[in-house]
C-alpha cells in the first residue's frame, strides 16, 4: 500500500528509532504496537509496546524494514493520525499526531473523542 491508502502513517523519525531499539534488544522479531485503553485524563490514552505476534484482524504498516501493529479496535481511533517519535527537554517518547482527537491532556498521553 502506499501512504495514501494506509488508515495510519509511521513516520521515518519513528521508525528509525524503532529500528535502533529492536537492535539494541537483538531480537528481529520485534514490532512496534501502538493502542488505545481507556483511562488517562481526557478518557482515552496511548499505549506503545514491543510484540513479537500479529493477532488476526491487525493491521501491519512496515516501513524501513520495522512493522506497526495496531489492533483493529484501536485503529478506529486513530485513523489519520501519525506515529512518531521525539526528543526534547522533556525526554524521549513515541506520541501519536491524531486528528480524531477532540482535546488532548498537557502530556499528549490522552485524549478524547
Amino acid at each position: 500500500m502506499s501512504d495514501e491508502q494506509l488508515p495510519l502513517s509511521f513516520s521515518d523519525t519513528a521508525a528509525s528509532r524503532v529500528k535502533i531499539l529492536i537492535s539494541e534488544e537483538e531480537n528481529p522479531d520485534l514490532k512496534l504496537r501502538v493502542y488505545i485503553t481507556g483511562g488517562g485524563c481526557s478518557g482515552f490514552q496511548y499505549g506503545f509496546t514491543f510484540d513479537e505476534k500479529v493477532n488476526e484482524g491487525d493491521t501491519t504498516i512496515v516501513k524501513q524494514g520495522v512493522t506497526l501493529v495496531v489492533d483493529p479496535m484501536s485503529l478506529q481511533y486513530l485513523i489519520g493520525g501519525v506515529v512518531d517519535y521525539t526528543e526534547g527537554l522533556e525526554g524521549s517518547r513515541f506520541f501519536v499526531n491524531n486528528p480524531n482527537a477532540t482535546t488532548t491532556c498537557g502530556c499528549g498521553a490522552s485524549f478524547s473523542v
